[in-house]
């Protein structure tokens, strides 16, 4: 994926020839709101290598007003992840995988479902994506925080449920997550990010994916015993 360098260059000439404007006052609160906002939406269109002038321009203040509240690139990065890449996941969804009173097959419908919905946005991927490609923090502790211990959580419970044992090698185990999760996450990122078509709805997508990871559980954990 590229950023939009093109795009970037044109809005920055149309910017610079724009009349200077003051920028309107606003309650500090409501200012920093308005910045991440913006932030999250600027880096998710031209990458994290953004600049911040832009930024500013684009919200209608100084550079320098901006550096008041976020005093670098950096801070300002690290809230958008907090923010937006943190701030969608759900800690109840843990809960909601845990909870034996449903069918395992239930349970992952339900999540993923939820998770498409809320999380795996267009501006949530895009982010994520330019995180991973300019070698950023950003996608490295989402997996390192978030992804490990949900992947562990989808192949015990499904393991248990179908009286199996699960892997003993940790990595094996997540690479096994991976087969369901990552097929979900691809399926958002043909859809939002390479616009592919849209004639199956992800409901019904994610139904198939959750019953195939269902079914092949007993013999793809044997592997791992090998």
């Amino acid at each position: 994926m590229r950023a939009r360098s093109t795009k970037l260059k044109q809005d920055k000439k149309s910017l610079s020839k724009a009349p200077a404007k003051r920028a309107k006052r606003m309650p500090h609160a409501e200012r920093r709101e308005q910045i991440l906002t913006q932030a999250a939406e600027f880096f998710s269109e031209y990458g994290l290598t953004g600049q911040t002038r832009s930024l500013a321009a684009a919200c209608g203040i100084s550079q320098r007003l901006l550096y008041r509240f976020f005093p670098t690139k950096a801070a300002l990065l690290a809230e958008v992840y907090a923010r937006t890449i943190l701030g969608p996941f759900e800690g109840e969804w843990f809960g909601d995988l845990t909870n034996r009173d449903k069918s395992m097959e239930t349970r992952l419908i339900e999540f993923y479902s939820d998770y498409y919905e809320k999380l795996l946005t267009r501006r949530w991927l895009r982010l994520f994506l330019y995180s991973a490609l300019a070698e950023g923090d950003m996608a490295p502790n989402y997996i390192s925080s978030i992804i490990t211990k949900l992947l562990d959580t989808i192949v015990d419970e499904a393991a248990l449920e179908l009286k199996i044992s699960p892997p003993e090698n940790p990595d094996f185990k997540r690479e096994l997550g991976w087969t369901l999760h990552g097929a979900i996450s691809h399926l958002a990122i043909r859809r939002h990010i390479y616009h592919g078509p849209h004639k199956i709805p992800h409901t019904d997508m994610i139904k198939v994916y959750v019953q195939t990871f269902l079914a092949g559980l007993p013999i793809t954990t044997k592997h791992g015993a090998d």
